[in-house]
């Protein structure tokens, strides 16, 4: 057995402060004695006495691994704590260990600095799709006006993103291409846009309730949303976002109750993008073939002026 000393305790080898009121908490806990724990550690119980009674403060390093080991505990468990409340933790760890340590840590620092200033950049440099929207300044009672949505994909690199229109209260969604995502509920609309660069389109017709009054405006909104990192990111449509019900057709640009030579190309145009979704062009060549248009209040049908 060794025998301890004050020549022992201040050898040449490395110490470390350990703490004798919580290795004597954990010796009775265990209900181990005195003389088993010496004799594991290779010292007289007077010295484990002394350690637990913070005779001596600081013990060799070697031993405090060894009491450790006769504790059945991690070596930190019986370090004397720093005054910001830490154990040594590294004060049982060979030199080498130390100095790889010291090394890890500012490398492990600017490891997760790196990484966190990436993820913060890719999120700003991301951009979000844009959508604008184009509707008709004129709609009558009952009346099937077209919509259309421009989309600019921005090369956004996703996996695709949702375009969502809420309409009018009491308005009817009829068709679209693309085909909608699912039914129209609630009066909102939705579609599935793939990723991909340049622009789409969408291609939408609503029908304006019957009972709609005149002079009355009707307000469409939207939005274009994209996940990014699981965060669902927002961006409202731009371009038009309301219509006037009136006893106005919907190709009668200016509202004068006929369509004109500059009005007829782009109902064209748009009638035959939108082929299938409920568009009345009979009703628009006739206008534009005769003097003009009246609105039928009663029968709530455009009459034509021969």
């Amino acid at each position: 057995m060794e025998q301890s000393s004050d020549k022992t305790e201040k050898s040449a080898l490395p110490v470390v402060a350990i703490d004798g009121v919580k290795i004597k908490s954990i010796r009775e806990a265990k209900q181990l004695t005195q003389l088993y724990v010496a004799s594991v550690v290779g010292v007289t119980t007077d010295t484990i006495s002394r350690w637990e009674n913070n005779r001596y403060p600081t013990i060799r390093r070697d031993n405090a691994e060894k009491l450790a080991t006769a504790l059945e505990v991690d070596p930190a468990e019986i370090l004397k704590r720093e005054e910001g409340g830490e154990e040594s933790d590294d004060a049982l760890s060979p030199p080498e260990q130390k100095s790889h340590r010291r090394f890890l840590v500012p490398v492990i620092t600017l490891a997760v600095i790196l990484v966190a200033a990436a993820v913060l950049l890719s999120r700003q440099m991301f951009v979000i799709p844009t959508a604008e929207r184009n509707l008709p300044a004129f709609g009558a009672p009952g009346e099937i006006i077209p919509v259309q949505i421009k989309i600019d994909r921005k090369d956004a690199g996703t996996e695709g993103f949702i375009v969502k229109e809420k309409l009018p209260a009491g308005w009817r969604f009829i068709n679209s291409l693309p085909p909608a995502a699912g039914k129209a509920y609630a009066e909102e609309v939705k579609w599935l846009i793939t990723a991909g660069t340049g622009s789409v389109a969408i291609s939408y017709t609503v029908q304006i309730p019957h009972q709609a009054g005149l002079k009355t405006s009707a307000l469409f909104t939207g939005e274009v949303v994209v996940n990014v990192d699981k965060i669902s990111r927002r961006k409202s449509c731009s371009g038009d976002s309301m219509v006037t019900v009136d006893a106005v057709h919907w190709a009668d640009e200016n509202g004068d109750g006929r369509i004109d030579d500059d009005e007829i190309m782009p109902a064209f145009y748009r009638t035959e993008e939108m082929k299938g979704l409920g568009l009345d062009w009979d009703t628009v060549e006739a206008i534009w073939n005769g003097k003009g248009y009246r609105w039928d209040v009663q029968k709530k049908l455009f009459e034509i002026i021969r």
